[in-house]
């Protein structure tokens, strides 16, 4: 099994890594692959509407968005982690994982999701609804921990000085790794749920 991480902040070494990499620990411990992709200080731009995807398959913008989409097809997991400003996610990962959820067209049903949201302070909660939200548009269970998922630090590292906010990361590889292998046992022995086709609706006319 396979876990996709992906680090949404521009600190390739920052608070948002040390809560993917407690996680990354546990994920070690039970037996599951695990690949951190950095993403928060590459140079990606938001999605235009341009449905090109439909055609092509992927992205019209060649970059880490069409990089990445093989490898969230082949995951069990997907574990994305942000910086907090001003109450939301990094701006580049939202662009990233628009763009990505949008363009990669294959099933992403019972993939296993999880966020985590790193900040001084505030403004955790509303990070964590925020990437919580791509996760349940594609019909992906979203794991949770103890707590909502968070950690607290400001300079850089200083997470590692959060003991509960680090027991909550452990708790979350745990109790995502549970999740992943149940849902594969699940496939197995019943497959996936029946999918009705789907009723799209405008409600302005």
């Amino acid at each position: 099994m396979k876990v996709l991480m992906i680090n949404g902040s521009p600190n390739s070494k920052g608070n948002t890594y040390v809560a993917l990499h407690e996680m990354e620990k546990i994920f070690e411990r039970e037996g599951i692959e695990t690949e951190i992709l950095h993403v928060g200080n590459k140079d990606i731009r938001g999605c235009i509407g341009c449905r090109a995807c439909m055609q092509k398959g992927k992205c019209v913008f060649d970059d880490l968005v069409n990089e990445t989409a093989a490898k969230f097809e082949a995951c069990d997991g997907l574990v994305v982690g942000s910086p907090v400003y001003y109450a939301s996610a990094n701006a580049t990962l939202v662009a990233f994982l628009t763009r990505l959820f949008y363009s990669a067209h294959f099933d992403k049903t019972m993939k296993v999701g999880a966020s985590v949201v790193a900040a001084r302070r505030g403004g955790l909660s509303s990070t964590f609804d925020e990437l919580n939200k791509f996760f349940t548009i594609s019909g992906m269970p979203v794991a949770s921990g103890q707590y909502w998922n968070s950690i607290h630090g400001a300079a850089p590292g200083e997470a590692e000085q959060d003991l509960e906010g680090l027991q909550g990361m452990r708790t979350l590889a745990g109790n995502m790794a549970f999740l992943m292998k149940s849902i594969a046992l699940g496939k197995e022995k019943y497959g996936l749920p029946e999918k009705e086709p789907f009723q799209r609706m405008n409600f302005i006319r």
